[in-house]
């Protein structure tokens, strides 16, 4: 993933996207493509590694692997950066629609798995890098999804 300002490279991140491949369709746990925005933001004062249950911090850490090992859940930790589609018809819209599949970009317990597709959807990232582009990521930002 590129963070992009201005017409040029500021980071380049290593990310997962889904296990499952690319699309829009509800229920088929594969990440959309497609221009996106930021529509929402979640984490401002949680722990690096704090484990969110529906965008909610309730106070447990997550355990970090940084080799293959595969969580018994999909942990959403540290940050979390809420997309909405932006293209009618190809991530917004009835039963295609990025915001209503909880399509973010955020932190994982996976680490180790970073860098080929692992996740249901989502773009995961590591904690302490999710934090630091929460950071500078602004409500509105556009995001592309090649």
């Amino acid at each position: 993933m590129y963070h992009i300002k201005e017409g040029a490279i500021v980071k380049k991140y290593i990310i997962s996207s889904s296990e499952y491949g690319t699309g829009s369709e509800s229920g088929s746990n594969k990440t959309p493509l497609g221009l996106h925005k930021v529509k929402e933001k979640y984490g401002d004062n949680i722990p690096i590694n704090g484990r969110m249950t529906g965008r909610v911090f309730y106070g447990d850490i997550a355990t970090i692997y940084t080799d293959e090992t595969k969580s018994k859940t999909d942990d959403i930790t540290s940050r979390i950066l809420w997309l909405e589609g932006l293209e009618k018809g190809k991530n917004k819209g009835k039963g295609i629609d990025s915001f209503s599949r909880y399509i973010y970009i955020h932190g994982t317990s996976e680490e180790g798995r970073l860098g080929k597709p692992a996740s249901h959807g989502c773009i995961r990232m590591k904690n302490k890098e999710v934090i630091d582009l929460y950071k500078l990521i602004e409500v509105g930002t556009l995001v592309l999804i090649l």
